[in-house]
């Protein structure tokens, strides 16, 4: 249905408003239950024309379940699971009579405690996230109603609504800016949460609107319309119209406060809400939340299912076999052993056989394999929430594992990829070093010229400089001797850093400055030369005012020559109190270079050695230079200046070319240095991961140059290194190209552009989706950089496996400009393809979608709020702890959890099997081998302490040989330890064992007498010597696959079977079995039996029979066919013998002749804003008429 008239101002005089906003909200209301909505329609103050069109309320859910829908839908959840619902079918079978021979209890109680579990487990997760739910959608926000501001709470704020935020405040929803306390309604807000940067971004409200102020009657009659963008995920794109008072007004991104934001140094400001709740710009870029399985899940899942496959196959053989002998034997038998009433014939009593044998072996697939492996998983969670060396102490931030379910997927991660700021780096931007004419600063050399060590740097002592940043540290006294002394060059030096920038200051307190930088760098090179004596105090449109060195001065200021991406640079003129125009220009030195004097050629030789020598450090670099201008010579470049910023056409293009003009015959002065400090030990955790085949991908929104910089300080990237791929394409053919035939894999692989490759023949196939592209190994070592722009193209369906193939061959990769959903993207690639576990760390709310996205999510509580934390799976507040996360306790959760799976599927088929061998004894009848006692106890008392033991303590090395040789995590990586090979193996050598525990005492009590004479052949005698073998067999597996023995070790294991014969004599005691004989009937048969040496050396032969092929495989197999591990093991074993002497300490490689190009914020400056004079000019104060005003 198409409506011509998109405004409710635009209605006829004689149509029905009520009529048409009807139309109009079926229209939106039936595009939104088709999940689109074609454009948003608004007005201020009217909550009907909302209720109309069905827009959310401000409310955000993440929970799953509520009071009343919790116990259906967790059960329905739970049955999905094959086991379950398995064991569900079993309690129903066992309550037919004629086909059970056990008590339905048996499995009923287990099922029940599985169920109740892991219930309580979800409802106590659920409830968390119900709590983080309610603390936001409780905060309050001052809401207009009725013409006043009333607080209300967040999640009542709905779609037009004008709301009122105040300094430091979070933006409540995505609102129009319609006012502000700032000259020309410009308001400061923080993106952190959004973009992970930090640095202040500014947003201005059209003039229209402005006039409102907070002027309650205003606001309240403020009756503008709003037509917009639906709701989607794109941060950095908005488009609208506001239709007021008959005329239309554009909107565009710089007006739209999103959710998220804080708002900073802005006393108050009011906006209309466009979006809200799940409909803001921030929920959309959260991704779905989804229930995460580990490999090993998907593994048991299809082993239980042939698990099932041979269970119904040995039921068939079994009811064969029955069928026959009735037919044959039982038929003819029927005076001693009469059938049943519905008994009809040997085919009817098969088929209730098959039955009765599926529910006596389904110990194949015992319960309790889930109740273990849940309490498993939980006591591995609380190793890593009690590890006190991950815990951070300057925030009281202990380590957390916010899930139990992913503990074995730690120890197998193949894939990291991770945020830059907040994550890798601190966010925090030092001044470091410089060269100033020449001569090095901050080296903290003594007199003699030697390096001081870090532990004996004095710090630099500012006390004389009343105005200096108490939080600012240089340990280099020669510079601050330099500028006391009056050096020209060193005071030159820093009056060009405090006059060439755009940062705003703001001074409430006489003497307490605060800087609003567009960029921390900015913000780090002002506080330097604020610190040394030359304060930056404020700034008017045509001024800037600097102390220097206690003296007040003012200069003129004539132009900002504003930083964009191309120039890489920026430059101010002013006209100094002496009256001399001066230019200061600071930016990339590959550009300065080429803008300097030729007589500057000798100093810009030795300041490039300096640059040199910052580099290998990892320092953010630039060049700074200065140049007097000629009074006629400015004056004819303003006028040219001025015609160029009011053309209409090709406006930027004309003032690059204006600036060139008189960017030229710069005079140098030298150089700065500035650390974007990393998070503690980030360098060293990236190499021990390297080491580990551990593959680190960036992800972050930040400019290339940054990224990259930082991709060598943390070793991402190397000197060593071939080459490092840029991909910069813009569209489809040109990142083609790039990826393929022009750089990347024509130098990395050549071979794997031909059609005889392997992968292309293994491609061309067009295998069936789900399918693994195989691992391609490179001719050397390379790194790949690739832009938000180019990574657009390339994730396009007919690109992205060229993108894969090409970022997986690199050691390491680096994606910059990415958009939320982009890092999404590329996790859900690399899941997609290849048959590896991925992890995602970050830090904000730009990290969300990524950590949601991959197989293990990891927040760090840092400096950008608590989303990334609250949607993790994993906590922490340090990058470094990431090593030990996966080093460590990973890997020991994935040995011991294939250790337990191996064990289990093991004791339960040699448990199980042994009654399959006795149907061939017992007419096929479903007569059990085992007293019904032992068949409950065995799994969950006799045998469930060791395997548990074995699953929470066991450690094949110590953490320190865990950390020293990250090699050994590579076979977590290749699953190595628990697949469908060993699954066979396990199945092989229960199905020996079974055999050896059946035959052996069968043959040892045939014939047999007791020493008196009396025969002791009978079933129950029989019964015990193999429930006693298999208990000796199973205690001495576990034994040798203990490889951490400690006091519960010893307790659990040897406890267990000392537990066993304990319970044997009491369930087989007089007593019982005299007071309840139809439950307790084995009277007497442990006295009577244990004390028969025959007995004893069954039981012992069996033990041997059983545990051989287990010994001679751990012994054989290193020496045959040894692993990768074993060797390493190998190397450890002679380390431990022969202690190598300690490391020497070295200092981490850095790339160099490689510098970061320039330190700026990757956005446009304050320039134009100051130079139009709107952050000064102070708006007369407006009386506001409205009695309700507060």
């Amino acid at each position: 249905m198409k409506y011509i008239k998109p405004f409710v101002s635009e209605i006829p005089w004689n149509c029905s408003w009520f009529y048409f906003a009807m139309s109009l909200s079926i229209k939106q209301s039936e595009d939104r239950k088709n999940g689109r909505e074609d454009e948003r329609l608004l007005q201020a103050n009217n909550r009907k024309l909302t209720t109309y069109f069905g827009y959310p309320d401000n409310a955000i859910k993440t929970s799953k379940y509520n009071a009343l829908n919790f116990l259906p839908m967790n059960l329905f959840e739970q049955f999905q699971r094959l086991a379950n619902a398995y064991f569900l079918i079993l309690v129903f079978l066992q309550l037919i009579p004629q086909i059970s021979s056990l008590a339905s209890y048996t499995t009923v109680i287990p099922l029940m405690v599985v169920l109740s579990i892991t219930a309580v487990k979800d409802a106590i997760d659920d409830l968390k996230r119900h709590q983080n739910d309610n603390q936001v959608n409780n905060r309050s926000v001052l809401l207009l109603v009725n013409g006043r501001m009333e607080e209300d709470k967040w999640m009542n704020v709905q779609v037009g609504d004008i709301i009122k935020l105040k300094n430091n405040q979070r933006v409540t929803a995505d609102i129009l800016l319609l006012s502000s306390s700032e000259p020309y309604s410009l308001a400061y807000v923080e993106t952190a949460e959004l973009d992970g940067e930090t640095n202040l971004k500014v947003k201005q409200a059209i003039s229209v609107t402005s006039d409102l102020e907070d002027n309650l009657e205003l606001l309240s009659a403020f009756d503008g319309e709003v037509k917009c963008d639906p709701p989607n995920n794109k941060l950095d794109k908005f488009a609208g119209i506001l239709t007021y008072k008959g005329q239309k007004y554009l909107l565009d991104h710089d007006k739209l406060l999103l959710r998220g934001c804080i708002i900073r140094n802005t006393d108050w400001c009011c906006g209309l809400v466009i979006y809200t709740g799940p409909d803001t710009k921030l929920m959309k870029n959260s991704g779905k939340s989804t229930f995460k399985r580990t490999h090993m899940d998907h593994l048991v899942n299809v082993l239980v299912l042939w698990i099932f496959l041979l269970l119904g196959i040995m039921c068939f053989v079994i009811a064969v076999g029955h069928g026959i002998w009735q037919s044959k034997i039982g038929y003819y038998f029927q005076i001693f052993l009469p059938w049943e009433n519905y008994v009809s014939s040997s085919v009817v009593s098969a088929t209730l056989i098959y039955w009765s044998y599926f529910i006596i072996l389904n110990t194949m697939v015992p319960i309790s394999l889930y109740i273990s492996v849940e309490i498993i998983r939980l006591g591995n969670s609380f190793y890593i929430n009690w590890d006190r060396k991950m815990f951070y102490a300057p925030k009281n931030t202990p380590a957390q594992a916010r899930t139990t379910t992913l503990n074995e997927e730690l120890g197998q991660v193949k894939y990291v990829f991770s945020d830059k700021t907040g994550t890798l780096t601190q966010n925090i931007m030092v001044f470091d070093k410089c060269s100033i004419y020449g001569k090095l600063y901050g080296g903290s050399c003594d007199k003699g010229g030697s390096k001081v060590p870090d532990s004996k740097k004095e710090k630099v002592d500012f006390s004389y400089n009343k105005l200096a940043n108490p939080n600012f540290s240089f340990y280099d006294n020669t510079l601050v001797e330099a500028v006391k002394s009056g050096d020209n060059w060193v005071h030159l030096f820093f009056l060009s850093l405090s006059l060439c920038h755009t940062v705003m200051s703001e001074e409430k307190v006489e003497g307490e400055l605060v800087y609003q930088a567009q960029s921390p760098d900015e913000g780090a090179l002002v506080t330097a030369a604020r610190n040394f004596g030359f304060v930056f105090r404020s700034r008017t449109s045509e001024t800037i005012t600097v102390i220097e060195m206690g003296v007040t001065r003012v200069y003129q200021l004539l132009a900002i020559l504003d930083f964009n991406n191309v120039r890489k640079r920026m430059s101010v003129i002013v006209r100094t109190p002496e009256d001399r125009l001066m230019l200061f220009c600071k930016g990339a030195d590959t550009i300065i270079c080429e803008l300097l004097h030729s007589s500057c050629t000798d100093l810009n030789n030795v300041t490039m050695e300096h640059l040199d020598d910052f580099a290998t450090k990892g320092l953010r670099t630039l060049m700074v230079a200065y140049r007097e201008l000629d009074a006629a010579f400015f004056q004819t470049w303003s006028h040219k200046h001025s015609s160029a910023c009011l053309s209409l056409e090709g406006r930027e293009n004309k003032l690059s070319i204006i600036y060139e003009e008189i960017e030229k015959d710069l005079m140098l002065l030298g150089a700065t240095a500035i650390e974007d400090k990393l998070q503690d030990a980030v360098p060293e955790t990236i190499i021990t991961l390297n080491k580990a085949k551990i593959k680190i991908w960036v992800l972050t929104g930040d400019k290339q140059e940054t990224a990259v910089n930082i991709a060598y300080s943390c070793s991402i990237f190397d000197d060593e290194m071939d080459r490092v791929f840029m991909v910069q394409g813009k569209n489809y053919e040109t990142v083609y190209q790039e990826l393929r035939y022009r750089t990347a894999r024509a130098k990395m692989k050549p071979e794997s552009l031909l059609e005889s490759d392997p992968t292309n023949i293994h491609l061309s196939t067009k295998p069936k989706m789900p399918f693994a592209v195989p691992d391609e190994e490179p001719n050397g070592n390379y790194g790949l950089v690739i832009s938000g722009y180019s990574l657009a193209c390339a994730l396009e369906e007919n690109l992205e496996l060229e993108l894969l193939r090409t970022a997986c061959m690199c050691k390491g990769v680096i994606c910059c400009r990415m958009m939320p959903l982009q890092k999404a993207q590329v996790v859900e690639l690399v899941k997609r393809y290849k048959k590896a576990v991925t992890l995602a760390i970050g830090d904000g709310a730009n990290d969300v979608s990524m950590i949601k996205a991959a197989h293990i999510g990891v927040g760090i509580s840092g400096l950008e709020g608590m989303q990334a934390m609250l949607n993790s799976d994993f906590s922490f507040s340090q990058f470094h702890y990431l090593q030990r996360l996966l080093l460590v306790h990973g890997r020991w959760s994935y040995n011991r959890m294939c250790k337990f799976l191996s064990y289990f599927f093991y004791k339960n088929f040699a448990f199980t099997l042994v009654h399959f061998w006795y149907a061939f004894y017992n007419g096929f009848s479903a007569q059990t081998v085992y007293d019904s006692w032992f068949i409950t106890c065995y799994n969950l008392i006799y045998t469930s302490l060791p395997v548990l033991g074995l699953s929470l303590f066991d450690q094949d090395v110590s953490e320190m040989w865990s950390l020293c040789f990250p090699e050994l995590y590579e076979a977590g990586q290749h699953n190595l330890f628990f697949n469908k090979k060993k699954f066979m193996n396990c199945l092989l050598h229960g199905i020996y064992s079974s055999f050896v525990l059946f035959f052996v005492p069968m043959g040892t009590i045939h014939n047999s007498e007791r020493s008196d004479g009396k025969d002791i052949s009978d079933f129950q005698t029989f019964s015990l010597i193999v429930q006693t073998s298999l208990m000796c067999v199973v205690t001495m597996q576990i034994a040798l696959k203990t490889t951490y023995w400690t006091l519960m070790s010893h307790l659990f294991i040897w406890g267990s079977l000392g537990f066993y014969f304990c319970m044997l004599f009491l369930l087989y005691s007089d007593g019982l079995c005299l007071m309840l004989p139809n439950i307790f009937q084995f009277l007497g048969v442990a006295r009577n039996s244990l004390n028969q040496p025959q007995l004893w050396l069954s039981i012992i032969l069996s033990t041997v029979l059983c545990i051989i092929p287990a010994v001679g495989y751990i012994f054989l197999k290193p020496l045959f066919y040894p692993a990768s591990v074993n060797k390493v093991f190998d190397r450890i074993h002679h380390c431990m013998k022969y202690p190598l002497p300690p490391p020497v300490q070295t200092r981490l490689k850095h790339a160099s002749l490689r510098r970061s190009a320039y330190a700026f914020s990757h956005q446009q400056g304050f320039g134009a804003l100051i130079t139009s004079g709107k952050t000064m000019k102070i708006r007369p104060k407006k009386k506001n008429s409205s009695p309700f005003k507060n």
